[in-house]
């Protein structure tokens, strides 16, 4: 008797693959640059689905979005923003690692989740602040590590973020619960003043803009999650 595959069942298996390959391709490149990615693991469909909230509850239902996604790595926030994305929506994908933005522009062929985003989505493999300000967005979603940054670079990036963000725009970004308080303990005396110093800025710009904070505790590291609004 032939043996016959359903296409629900071959779907699967690819997902499993490219998965697999993500974090594989991840954890090679954590090891060699912690810094800039923060974690050795992608994040879960659990953050990526919180890291989402405001392309799904858009302000005005139907009405097309402009998303700047910082720190796509391995699209693992990605797939959470494409399936939340309508027909219309654009994506901007910002990844400075060659290595992650060439598996990115990929996957945008070959991913099933992403593919159907690929013609609107654009990777860029550059770092954010050379993409310049010439358009605007309505969510920015940003999986830069600020506990990594110093503050001045943090303070940089969030302007800078703040000024392509269309007014009553989202942004959105995530860091790891309980960082500051282990590095307190086996970090350092000045990575621990530096990653203090960071944080009291980005408190500084959620005191004064944010609007709701979540802990997303299914992920690796537990993680939390901002949600920023520019003032309308």
């Amino acid at each position: 008797m032939s043996e016959t595959h359903s296409p629900t069942g071959s779907s699967s298996a690819l997902r499993l693959d490219e998965r697999l390959r993500d974090t594989r391709l991840f954890f090679s490149q954590a090891l060699r640059t912690f810094k800039a990615t923060g974690s050795v693991v992608p994040s879960s469909p659990a953050l990526a689905h919180a890291m989402a909230e405001h392309i799904r509850e858009r302000p005005v239902p139907g009405q097309p979005l402009r998303i700047l996604e910082v720190g796509a790595g391995t699209g693992a926030i990605t797939r959470g923003l494409a399936d939340a994305m309508i027909p219309g929506d654009t994506a901007d994908l910002v990844e400075s690692n060659p290595e992650f933005a060439a598996h990115l522009a990929e996957l945008l062929t070959t991913d099933p989740d992403l593919a159907r985003i690929a013609e609107n989505s654009t990777v860029h493999a550059r770092l954010v602040d050379e993409m310049g300000t010439d358009r605007t967005y309505g969510v920015i979603a940003s999986g830069l590590p600020f506990a990594n940054f110093a503050a001045e670079d943090v303070e940089g990036i969030l302007d800078y973020y703040f000024t392509v963000l269309e007014p009553g725009g989202y942004l959105s970004f995530y860091g790891y619960l309980y960082t500051k308080e282990v590095k307190a303990v086996i970090a350092r005396r000045e990575d621990y003043l530096r990653q203090a110093r960071t944080s009291w800025v980005v408190q500084d710009w959620i005191d004064r803009y944010g609007v709701r904070s979540e802990r997303v505790y299914a992920n690796v590291p537990p993680a939390f999650v901002h949600h920023l609004r520019k003032p309308a």
